[in-house]
C-alpha cells in the first residue's frame, strides 16, 4: 500500500485531475501492469512543446512499468477533433495524414522510449466499423448528452454549423478505449468530455471504465491561447535547436514562470523563490529566462546543441554576429526572386501562408535590415542574405 500511495503521489503532480481518484487506487491494488492510453491525431507534421507535457505524464507510467499505448489516430483525423473549435475543421486526405505521421515516431522518441512502447493506430479496428455496428455505437449515447459539450453549446448558440461527423468524433475516441481495453486514459483539459465517453462506453460495452487524467495546457509564445500550429504560436520539436532556444527567449517574464513549472517541473515554492530574487533584483529575468530556455532545449535536444544554441543567441543578439545565424541552404535552381511567403517556407520559418501573413502585417518580418516588406512582395534571395523573423529568430542564406 505504502507503494501505491507513492504511485499516487507521483502520478499526480503537474495533473490537473484524476477522476475518479478511487477508482485509480483501486486499478493500482489491482493489476500490476495498467493499459495507459494515449492519443494523438496527425493533423500536423509537427509536434510541440505543449504535446511533451502530457507525453511526459505517459512516460512516468512507462518507467514505472506499465504498459503504454501510444495511439495513433490515423482515422479520427479524417473526421477532426471538434475540441475547443469554433467552426469545422477542415478534412484531411489520407496521403496528408500519412505524410504528417512521417515524423511522429522520432519526435515522440524524445520523451518516450519507443521501444518499449505499444505503437498503434485507430484505423485497425474503427475502418471495420459497419453501419451496424456505429448505429449501435450511437444508440449508446444521447444528443442532449453530446451537444452540452462546451464547444458545441457555443458554436449552436452563435448559430455556427456543426457537421454531423463531428458529432461521431467522442464516440470514436471513446471506442478507442474499449478496443484497447484500457485503464486510464490521458488527455489535455481540453480533452475531458473525450475522455469521460471512453469511461461512458467501456461500461456500456460491459468493460471496467477507464480512469482519465488530465494535465494543464501550455499556452503558446504569445501567452494568450494555446500552443498550437495553427496559431503559430508554438515551438516545434522538428524546429533546430538554436530556433527553438530563440523561440523561447521571446516569451513574456510572466509567462515564463508557466514555463518553468510546466516544462522544467520548478516547484511552487521554488518559483516563489525565483520571483522574490527577481523582485529584489538580485537575479535579472534575461539571466533566468536564459538559463530556462537552455534547460528546456536540453530536456528535448541533444545538449551539447542546447550549450550552442545559447552561445549563438548572446552572439546573435548582444554583439549582432549574423554568422552565428541558422545556415539554411537553398537549391541554386530554386525561382529568383521568389515571393516572400514561399521563402519563409523554404527557410522553416512558417507553416502556412496565413501565419505568413500575420507576421509581415505585423511588420515581424525584416531582410538584410529592411522591414518594409508587404505579403506579395517578391524577393531576389542571395548568398549571405539574413532574414529576421520575430524577434528571436534569424536565418542566414548559405
Amino acid at each position: 500500500m505504502k507503494n501505491i500511495q507513492e504511485t499516487f503521489q507521483l502520478i499526480k503532480q503537474n495533473t490537473v485531475q484524476i477522476t475518479p481518484e478511487d477508482a485509480f487506487l483501486k486499478k493500482l491494488e489491482k493489476k500490476e501492469k495498467l493499459i495507459i492510453k494515449l492519443g494523438m491525431d496527425p493533423t500536423a507534421p509537427d509536434l510541440h512543446l505543449g504535446h511533451t507535457i502530457v507525453l511526459s505524464k505517459l512516460r512516468e507510467f512507462q518507467d514505472l512499468g506499465h504498459t503504454i499505448v501510444f495511439l495513433i489516430g490515423d482515422f479520427t483525423t479524417r473526421i477532426g477533433d471538434p475540441s475547443g473549435r469554433s467552426k469545422t475543421r477542415p478534412p484531411l486526405t489520407i496521403a496528408e495524414i500519412e505524410y504528417n505521421m512521417k515524423t511522429y515516431f522520432d519526435q515522440v522518441g524524445k520523451v518516450l522510449d519507443t521501444t518499449k512502447a505499444v505503437i498503434r493506430y485507430n484505423s485497425e479496428w474503427l475502418s471495420a466499423l459497419t453501419f451496424v455496428d456505429i448505429i449501435q455505437l450511437c444508440g449508446k449515447v444521447t444528443v442532449a448528452r453530446i451537444i452540452e459539450r462546451e464547444d458545441f453549446a457555443q458554436r449552436l448558440a452563435q448559430k455556427e454549423p456543426i457537421g454531423l461527423h463531428e458529432l461521431l468524433y467522442p464516440l470514436m475516441q471513446g471506442y478507442d478505449s474499449i478496443a484497447l481495453r484500457a485503464d486510464v486514459e490521458l488527455g489535455g483539459t481540453d480533452q475531458t468530455f473525450n475522455l469521460l465517453m471512453g469511461r461512458t462506453l467501456q461500461e456500456q460495452y460491459g468493460q471496467e471504465p477507464q480512469v482519465i487524467i488530465t494535465t494543464p495546457l501550455l499556452e503558446g509564445l504569445d501567452g494568450v491561447q494555446k500552443m498550437s500550429k495553427s496559431l503559430g504560436n508554438y515551438v516545434s520539436l522538428n524546429d533546430s535547436a538554436q530556433n527553438a532556444y530563440g523561440k523561447l527567449m521571446s516569451i513574456s517574464d510572466t509567462l515564463m514562470w508557466r514555463y518553468l513549472a510546466l516544462l522544467l517541473y520548478k516547484t511552487e515554492h521554488k518559483i516563489v523563490q525565483l520571483q522574490t530574487a527577481v523582485s529584489a533584483e538580485t537575479l535579472h529575468p534575461m539571466t533566468l529566462k536564459k538559463e530556462m530556455a537552455h534547460d528546456i532545449v536540453a530536456r528535448f535536444w541533444p545538449p551539447d546543441e542546447a550549450a550552442h544554441a545559447a552561445t549563438a543567441f548572446e552572439a546573435l543578439f548582444q554583439k549582432k554576429d549574423y554568422a552565428q545565424a541558422d545556415a539554411i541552404s537553398i537549391d541554386p535552381a530554386t525561382p529568383n526572386p521568389l515571393w516572400i511567403v514561399e521563402l519563409l517556407k523554404l527557410l522553416g520559418a512558417i507553416s502556412s501562408s496565413s501565419e505568413a501573413k500575420r507576421l509581415i502585417e505585423s511588420g515581424a518580418v525584416h531582410i538584410d535590415g529592411y522591414d518594409t516588406i508587404v505579403f506579395k512582395s517578391e524577393i531576389a534571395w542571395h548568398s549571405g542574405m539574413v532574414i529576421k523573423v520575430g524577434k528571436h529568430r534569424i536565418y542566414r542564406i548559405n
